[in-house]
């Protein structure tokens, strides 16, 4: 594993630690906003966002599409991956370039050298929606890291502890901002406050997030 840059105060050059193992890094995402998303409408005109259902029967307040190899899904068998995308009866569209090397760049400034995703969860935020405290849990191997890119509308990421009860700790995301978490912290819960209104000038009124796993 890589060593993460730190500033004279103890903390990556641009970037917050938020425990062992966990970083934001602010603005990493900007200088390819615009491929990011370009390439984000492409996948998104293959596989349209949809409100998936839990197996609980919750409908999702946050819209989520999938790329890669596999993608996350939900629906009354339960959270899983799966290589086909259950609207369609398609393979998911593929990883575009820019995401996967992203993803890489942004694993290897917040100190896991080697990530190679294969599954980007991708979630569309609307002002009023929010998601609840949760894990990462569902991928078959934990020693590989999450990386969570936002774009769009700025939230209040919640960063809780190893327990769903343990008091989240409010961390503000602006467009550009990336979370990487891994080793001790990847299985912390965590989650997104209820979005509020505003006006981003590259993706309207809503923010995407895009999530980087390696699941399979």
């Amino acid at each position: 594993m890589a060593i993460v840059t730190l500033d004279l105060f103890g903390e990556p050059s641009g970037g917050l630690i938020l425990s062992e193992g966990a970083v934001v890094l602010r603005g990493f995402a900007l200088p390819v906003d615009v491929p990011l998303l370009t390439a984000l409408g492409t996948v998104v005109a293959r596989a349209p966002f949809r409100h998936m259902v839990t197996p609980g029967g919750f409908t999702m307040s946050v819209a989520m599409s999938n790329c890669g190899a596999a993608g996350w899904v939900t629906d009354r068998r339960g959270y899983r991956y799966d290589a086909i995308d259950p609207d369609s009866g398609q393979p998911w569209p593929a990883l575009p370039a820019i995401f996967a090397d992203l993803a890489r760049r942004a694993a290897t400034a917040a100190g896991f050298d080697g990530f190679e995703p294969d599954a980007c969860l991708i979630n569309r935020y609307q002002p009023g929606t929010r998601l609840t405290l949760h894990q990462d849990k569902n991928e078959r191997d934990y020693t590989a890291p999450i990386v969570s890119v936002s774009l769009g509308l700025p939230a209040v990421f919640l960063w809780g502890g190893s327990a769903r009860g343990d008091r989240p700790r409010r961390v503000p995301l602006s467009h550009g901002d990336v979370v990487v978490w891994g080793g001790p912290a990847r299985l912390t819960y965590h989650g997104v406050d209820t979005l509020r209104a505003g006006e981003p000038a590259l993706t309207g009124g809503v923010r995407y997030n895009l999530t980087f796993r390696r699941a399979l």
